[in-house]
C-alpha cells in the first residue's frame, strides 16, 4: 500500500499541493518558535566592558519564592527574576583574589552620567575596572587626584574634549567640573557582540564611590585567570569559595549578564512567547492539515469505494492514506526549515526593535529547534492523517459506493459528541478560572486557549452545525437571490460533509482573530484607564540619568504654583512577600510604588479604607485590602510583613493603611526614601506635581520649567505626556502580541484559501453538467459566490461563538464588564476579510474551471 500511496500522488496534484502548503507553513512557524525558545533558554549575552575577564562574579538575580510550608518537599518551587541590580559586597574581591589560579579580582561599579556637550548618557566607572574591557591609555595619565577623569576615545571626540580640558559632568542630579587627564582606547568589537562597550567616563576610586553612592558595593567582580588556568576550572574554585553568598559565577557569553542583568527577564519573555504561540501554531496546524486531508479524502470517495469493493481491507486503506500524507508532509517539513530559519530571525529582530528583548541578546538557532520543529510537524501531520484515515477505512464497500455519489449526511456519533462535550466543558472551566482565580498579566494565559478548545469542540460537530446553519441561513438566501441561491442551497444540502471542511478554516481564522485582537484592546484600555484614574498629578519632573537630585523635591514644594502637599516622589520596583505566606503571590512579584507621605493624597487617586497614607514614613507599607486578607490568613493595621525588595534586601514593614483598587492593579505603597536606595538608580526617577488651587496647568508648567533650567538631564512634562508615555508602553507590548498572533492568523488565512481552492477546483465536471442543462457561466459564478457567502457566514458565526468564550470572561476579569473594549470596526474588518477571502478563493478556481467547453468539462474526470 505504500507504493500505491506514492503512485497516487502523481494524479492528485491539487491535493498534493494543498497538503504541502499547509504542512510547510506549519513547519516554518513551529521552527521559528523553536528558535525563539532556544534563544531564550541559552540567553547568550556577550560581554563588552568585561570582555577581558575570564570569569565574572555577579549578584544572583534569581529569587526562590517561599513555600506555604517550608518542610513540604512535594510543594513545587517557584522562581522570580529580581528587577533591580543585586550588588555585591566589594570585600568579596579579596576573597576571590585568594582563590588559587586567580591573577586579579577587580570590582566594578557602573552609574549613569551626563556630559555637557555630549548627546546621550554615558556610564561612569572607577578607573581600576578599565582593565576588564580592556581599555588602554592612548594619551595622558590615569586619574590620580579628586576631580580627574579619563574619557574613552569616541566620547572625547564627540564631546570635543582633549587632555587637560575641563568638563562638566552630571551624576545623581548634581553637576560637577572635572579635568580630563587622559583618553582611553576602547577595544574593537569582534567578540560576537553587536558593538564595543558603551560610552564611558572613568573616575578615581574615591570619586567613583562618592558619586555612585555605593561605597563598599560592587556591581560585579571581574576575574583575570593566571596563565594555564581554564575558565571552567576557575569557576568551580570560585563557586566553592563563595558558597552561600548569593552570587553567580559566569563564564563565556554568560558573562554579559553581569553587565546587563535586565536581559534575564527577556529569557522568560522569549520562552513564554515561543511556548504560547508555538502551541497555538501546532493546534492551528492540526486543524488545517486535518481539514485539508479530510477534504482530499472526501473528494476521493469513489476511489476508496472501488478499492474496498475489490477486496482492499480497512487497514490497507488506512495505511495508504497515512502513507500519502506522510510522504507529502516529509517533503513539506524539509522545505519548511529554511523559511523557518528566516522567520525566526525576522521575529527576533522585531522583538528587539519593540524593546521586548535587549539588543545585547544574541539570536541563536541551532540544530535542536530544527529537529524538534520537524518532529512536531511530522507528528502533527501524522495525527491529522490518522484521524482522516480512520473515517476513510471504516466505511463498508457498498456504503462507500453510495456515498461517493450522494454523500448522505450522517449524524455525529459518540466518537464526536463525547470529545466535543469534553472540549466545551474544558472551555467553560478555563472561563471560570479566568474570572474567579486569574488576575493581572496571567489572565490571558487561561482566557487565550479557551477559543482553541471551543473551536475544537465546534469542529468535531461541524457537519451537524453546518447542516443546521445551512437551513437557518438558507431561507434569507433564497428570498434574496432567486435561482442561483436555490442552486447554491441545494449544493450545500447535498455536500454538508465537504462544506463543513471548508467552514473550519473560516471559523478558526474568525475566532482567533476576534478573540486575540479584542483581548489586546481590552487589556490596553483597562490598563490605560486604571493608570489615568489613579493619577491626579498635573505634571511630572523626570531625569534622563535615571535619578533626580535628592533636594529637588523640596525646591518643587517651595514653588507657590504647587502649594502644600502638591508633590511626591515616585519610585517603582517589584517585591515579594516572605512572611506571612502570600497565597496570591506569583513569579513576577508585586508592583511597589515608593511615594512621599505629604504628597501622595493629592497626586495619586487612591483613598485609604483604613489607616492613613500620611503615616507612610520609615519602614511602613500600605496594602490593597483584598490582598491583605490573602496574606497569612489576613493582615491589618499594625501588623508586620516581611518583603523581599528588588535588590534582594529583606525589610520588615508595618502596615499603616489599606486601600481599594481595580482587580489586576494590586500594588504596595511604601515611602520613597525607603524604596529608592534598593533600586538600580538609587534615586527617585520622577516627581509628580499637582497645581495649587486656582493655578492653571500652564502656569505650573512654566514655574517647573524655570526650576529645571540649568539642571542637566531634568525634564518637565504635563499630564498628557505622562499618560501618553504609559499608553505607548502598553501599545508596544500589545504590538508584539499582534505580530505573533498575526503570524498564526496569516497561516490560517492562507490555509483557508488553500482549502477553498481545492474544494472548488474539483467541481469542474459538475459545472460542465450544469451548463449543459442550461445554466450560463455567469449563473454558475453567481451560484458559487452565494455558496462561498454561505460558507463564510457559517464560519464567521461559529468563530464568533468560539471567541466569546475567551472574551467575556477576560473582560470581566480585567475590566469588570462582560463587554470587551475596542472599536467595532475591528470585528467588521475581520468579517469582511474572512468573507472576501472565502469568496475570492472560490470564484478564482470557478472561473478557471468554467473556461473550457461544457461538454469537455462534463466528460472530465473528477
Amino acid at each position: 500500500m505504500w507504493s500505491l500511496a506514492l503512485s497516487t500522488l502523481r494524479f492528485r496534484r491539487s491535493a498534493f499541493l494543498a497538503g504541502f502548503v499547509a504542512v510547510l507553513l506549519g513547519a516554518a512557524i513551529i521552527t521559528a518558535c523553536g528558535a525563539l525558545m532556544e534563544t531564550g533558554i541559552r540567553l547568550d549575552v556577550p560581554p563588552k566592558r568585561l570582555a577581558a575577564a575570564t570569569v565574572v562574579v555577579g549578584g544572583d538575580q534569581v529569587y526562590t519564592l517561599p513555600k506555604a510550608d517550608p518542610a513540604d518537599e512535594e510543594e513545587d518551587l517557584q522562581w522570580g527574576t529580581l528587577p533591580e541590580r543585586v550588588r555585591l559586597d566589594a570585600g568579596l574581591a579579596g576573597t576571590v583574589a585568594k582563590v588559587p589560579g586567580v591573577a586579579a579580582a577587580i570590582p566594578d561599579l557602573s552609574f549613569p552620567a551626563l556630559l555637557v556637550g555630549y548627546a546621550g548618557p554615558v556610564s561612569g566607572h572607577p578607573w581600576a575596572s578599565a582593565e576588564l574591557a580592556p581599555y588602554g591609555l592612548r594619551e595622558g595619565a590615569a586619574p590620580a587626584a579628586e576631580g580627574d577623569v579619563v574619557l574613552d576615545a569616541e566620547t572625547a571626540r564627540r564631546s570635543g574634549k582633549k587632555t587637560g580640558d575641563q568638563i562638566e559632568i552630571t551624576v545623581r542630579g548634581v553637576i560637577g567640573t572635572y579635568r580630563v587627564t587622559g583618553i582611553a582606547t576602547a577595544p574593537a568589537a569582534g567578540d560576537g557582540s553587536a558593538a564595543g562597550p558603551e560610552p564611558a567616563v572613568f573616575f578615581g576610586a574615591a570619586d567613583a564611590e562618592r558619586l555612585s553612592g555605593l561605597a563598599g558595593k560592587a556591581d560585579a567582580i571581574g576575574v583575570i585567570a593566571a596563565p594555564g588556568v581554564g575558565a571552567e576550572e576557575l569557576r568551580a574554585r570560585i563557586d566553592a569559595a563563595l558558597r552561600g553568598k548569593n552570587t553567580v559565577t559566569l563564564i563565556g557569553d554568560d558573562r554579559g549578564l553581569a553587565e546587563f542583568p535586565a536581559a534575564l527577564t527577556s529569557s522568560e519573555n522569549l520562552i513564554v512567547l515561543a511556548a504560547v504561540f508555538g502551541a497555538m501554531g501546532i493546534m492551528v496546524a492540526m486543524f488545517v492539515v486535518a481539514s485539508t486531508l479530510g477534504l482530499s479524502v472526501q473528494q476521493r470517495q469513489r476511489e476508496m469505494a472501488l478499492l474496498r469493493a475489490i477486496g482492499t481491507t480497512p487497514g490497507q486503506v488506512r495505511r495508504m492514506v497515512i502513507g500519502e500524507a506522510m510522504a507529502v508532509s516529509t517533503l513539506a517539513t524539509l522545505a519548511g526549515i529554511v523559511p523557518g530559519f528566516l522567520l525566526g530571525g525576522w521575529l527576533f529582530d522585531r522583538l528587539v526593535a519593540a524593546g521586548v528583548v535587549p539588543e545585547v541578546v544574541v539570536f541563536r538557532q541551532g540544530l535542536l529547534p530544527v529537529l524538534v520543529g520537524a518532529g512536531v510537524s511530522l507528528l502533527t501531520a501524522f495525527t491529522a492523517a490518522l484521524v482522516t484515515a480512520r473515517r476513510a477505512a471504516a466505511t463498508k464497500p457498498t456504503e462507500a459506493l453510495a456515498e461517493s455519489a450522494l454523500q448522505p449526511y450522517r449524524r455525529p456519533g459518540p466518537g464526536r459528541w463525547i470529545p466535543a462535550v469534553i472540549c466545551f466543558v474544558g472551555g467553560l472551566s478555563l472561563a471560570g478560572v479566568t474570572v474567579f482565580i486569574m488576575s493581572g498579566p496571567l489572565t490571558s494565559s487561561t482566557a487565550g486557549p479557551a477559543v482553541l478548545v471551543w473551536a475544537l469542540g465546534l469542529a468535531l460537530l461541524a457537519p451537524a452545525l453546518t447542516k443546521a446553519l445551512t437551513e437557518l441561513l438558507g431561507r434569507p438566501l433564497l428570498s434574496l437571490s432567486g435561482t442561483p441561491g436555490y442552486l447554491a442551497l441545494l449544493n450545500a444540502r447535498a455536500r454538508t460533509t465537504r462544506m463543513s471542511a471548508a467552514v473550519l478554516p473560516v471559523m478558526l481564522a474568525t475566532g482567533m482573530a476576534t478573540a486575540n485582537l479584542y483581548m489586546q484592546t481590552t487589556q490596553v484600555s483597562a490598563t490605560e484607564r486604571a493608570y489615568t484614574e489613579s493619577l491626579r498629578a498635573d505634571a511630572v519632573v523626570t531625569s534622563a540619568t535615571g535619578g533626580l537630585a535628592p533636594g529637588l523635591l523640596a525646591k518643587v514644594r517651595e514653588l507657590p504654583e504647587v502649594g502644600q502637599g502638591g508633590a511626591t516622589e515616585l519610585v517603582t520596583s517589584t517585591g515579594y512577600v516572605e512572611k506571612p505566606h502570600d497565597g496570591w503571590q506569583r513569579e513576577e512579584g508585586w508592583p511597589i510604588q515608593g511615594v512621599t507621605a505629604e504628597g501622595v493624597a493629592r497626586t495619586i487617586a487612591l483613598t485609604p479604607s483604613e489607616g492613613s497614607f500620611g503615616d507612610l514614613r520609615g519602614k511602613t507599607v500600605a496594602l490593597e485590602a483584598d490582598h491583605a486578607r490573602a496574606i497569612g490568613g489576613g493582615v491589618g493595621i499594625g501588623d508586620t510583613v516581611t518583603v523581599r525588595l528588588g535588590d534582594r534586601s529583606a525589610v520588615d514593614l508595618k502596615v499603616v493603611a489599606l486601600f481599594e483598587t481595580r482587580t489586576g492593579s494590586e500594588k504596595f505603597l511604601v515611602p520613597a526614601d525607603l524604596l529608592a536606595p534598593h533600586t538600580t538608580a538609587g534615586l527617585a526617577p520622577q516627581i509628580l506635581v499637582r497645581a495649587a488651587d486656582g493655578v492653571g496647568a500652564d502656569a505650573l508648567m512654566a514655574a517647573l520649567g524655570r526650576l529645571a533650567e540649568g539642571q542637566e538631564g531634568v525634564v518637565v512634562a504635563d499630564r498628557d505626556a505622562l499618560t501618553a508615555t504609559h499608553a505607548e508602553q502598553q501599545r508596544t507590548q500589545a504590538w508584539v502580541n499582534y505580530l505573533l498572533v498575526g503570524m498564526v492568523l496569516a497561516y490560517t488565512a492562507i490555509s483557508m484559501v488553500n482549502t477553498q481552492v481545492m474544494a472548488t477546483a474539483r467541481r469542474r465536471r459538475e459545472f460542465g453538467l450544469q451548463r449543459l442543462t442550461g445554466s450560463t457561466r455567469a449563473q454558475v459564478m453567481r451560484m458559487m459566490a452565494l455558496e462561498a457567502g454561505l460558507v463564510a457566514g457559517i464560519g464567521i458565526l461559529l468563530g464568533t461563538v468560539a471567541s466569546l468564550i475567551s472574551l467575556v470572561p477576560f473582560s470581566i476579569a480585567v475590566d469588570d464588564t462582560p463587554f470587551p473594549s475596542g472599536p467595532v470596526w475591528i470585528y467588521l474588518a475581520v468579517v469582511a476579510f474572512a468573507t472576501l477571502l472565502t469568496v475570492a478563493a472560490t470564484l478564482a478556481p470557478t472561473w478557471l474551471a468554467t473556461r473550457s467547453r461544457p461538454a469537455e468539462a462534463a466528460a472530465a474526470a473528477e
